[in-house]
């Protein structure tokens, strides 16, 4: 038996989930009431790929940027240390439906940038680990399999 683990996404089996999919892998509820819900953006097969760190950093940059045009409830976008996904988290906003498209618009702004924002060492903590056509690669494949993303373990 597998000891249960404080962080949710070690509980979760890597071993059955069918990325690129979206869910919701979370939520918390703060003092005052309100309802933290976090999802796990996965676009890569966990141990079978990963995304290459200049593509991952700039996917980061612009989905953290303009994600925020898209869902107002927004309270940060960041990378997994596995390079297999993101973690989202909103603040006060459940619909599932609306996170899913926040997501897709976020990624269609991405294949329209000319350049990565804040990509400069004034900015950011490395700004020569960049790459806006690895991003954009990435955020291609994930559209591509926007149909897929509701389905954690595959079609079910």
């Amino acid at each position: 038996m597998v000891k249960k683990m404080n962080v949710e996404s070690f509980n979760l089996d890597h071993t059955k989930v069918r990325a690129p999919y979206i869910r919701l892998a979370g939520t918390t509820t703060g003092a005052n009431g309100d309802v933290v819900h976090k999802y796990d953006l996965r676009l890569k097969q966990p141990n079978q790929e990963y995304m290459e760190m200049p593509a991952l950093h700039s996917l980061e940059h612009l989905m953290a940027e303009n994600i925020r045009n898209h869902h107002s409830s927004v309270i940060d976008l960041g990378p997994m240390g596995c390079q297999t996904g993101f973690y989202l988290s909103v603040i006060n906003h459940d619909n599932y439906d609306e996170v899913l498209e926040a997501v897709e618009a976020t990624l269609k702004d991405i294949l329209e940038a000319t350049e990565v924002p804040a990509c400069n060492e004034v900015q950011c903590g490395w700004a020569a680990s960049h790459s806006l056509e690895g991003a954009k690669a990435l955020a291609e494949d994930f559209l591509a399999k926007r149909s897929e993303w509701a389905f954690v373990f595959g079609e079910e």
